[in-house]
């Protein structure tokens, strides 16, 4: 076996992860003159074509190196966030308000996912019972978004919890696209006093409570509606409840 090869059999995983690894630490490829240099890439060529599965190992072994740092990334942002994610003191509270498990839902009523969300959280929360709900109004996907999310904290600031979830859930199964003719019509269909909210759908205190729940969202990295806050885990996209209901038991076993 040539000196090249042998230094290949040693290092050809770290190779094909372009000399990022602890293999690749074995041997200092700068201090090769160029000819052993030319020589070495010539084996990693031949032996990667000869063993293309190489490939495809270090592609899923990096993938898997990527989504081990970004649950961890996930885990410290809610940890530093903790506090303003479960008791911001303006978010609505549903579920069990004493439940043993938190989560916490950054929604956009013109999210179509979203809206597939809304059936499996209440069947998750019926099904367990012992949930803390929050709703965080995270308005991401136009004006018509906006619009909407600024009616339902108006409604909640005036009209109070049990109001805005009337309101939320309407506006999650509105079929048409919100406007001040809908909303108007929604308000006063859930006997609102529609006109007092949409007055008030500009205020100070709206813009603030949707401006918190943005600054939020972007120093937790979320960017995509739904995301959900289970406990200490936070949970990119949708998901049905069976498997919320999962990850809701491990937290459990892992608290207890």
């Amino acid at each position: 076996m040539t000196l090249f090869s042998r230094m290949l059999c040693g290092a050809a995983t770290a190779a094909t992860l372009m000399f990022t690894g602890p293999a690749a630490q074995a041997f200092d490829i700068g201090a090769m003159s160029d000819a052993e240099r030319a020589a070495f890439g010539a084996e990693v060529r031949n032996y990667i074509l000869k063993n293309p599965e190489l490939i495809l190992e270090a592609v899923n072994l990096l993938e898997e190196r990527q989504a081990a740092a970004e649950a961890n990334r996930d885990v410290a942002l809610v940890a530093n966030n903790l506090q303003e994610i479960q008791n911001d003191g303006y978010s609505w509270v549903g579920g069990n308000p004493d439940g043993d498990i938190t989560l916490v839902e950054f929604m956009d009523y013109r999210c179509g996912y979203c809206r597939r969300a809304a059936p499996e959280v209440e069947k998750l929360l019926a099904a367990d019972g012992n949930i803390r709900f929050v709703i965080k109004e995270f308005p991401i996907l136009g004006e018509a978004s906006v619009l909407a999310s600024r009616f339902a904290v108006a409604t909640k600031q005036l009209a109070g919890d049990d109001a805005y979830k009337q309101v939320h859930d309407a506006l999650i199964a509105l079929g048409s696209e919100p406007n001040e003719v809908t909303l108007r019509r929604l308000g006063e269909g859930l006997s609102l006093d529609a006109g007092a909210i949409i007055a008030h759908m500009d205020s100070n205190e709206v813009t603030e409570e949707l401006r918190r729940t943005r600054a939020l969202a972007q120093a937790m990295a979320i960017s995509g509606t739904p995301s959900f806050v289970l406990g200490n885990e936070l949970l990119r996209g949708y998901l049905p409840a069976d498997q919320l209901q999962l990850i809701v038991e491990e937290q459990r076993r892992d608290n207890s």
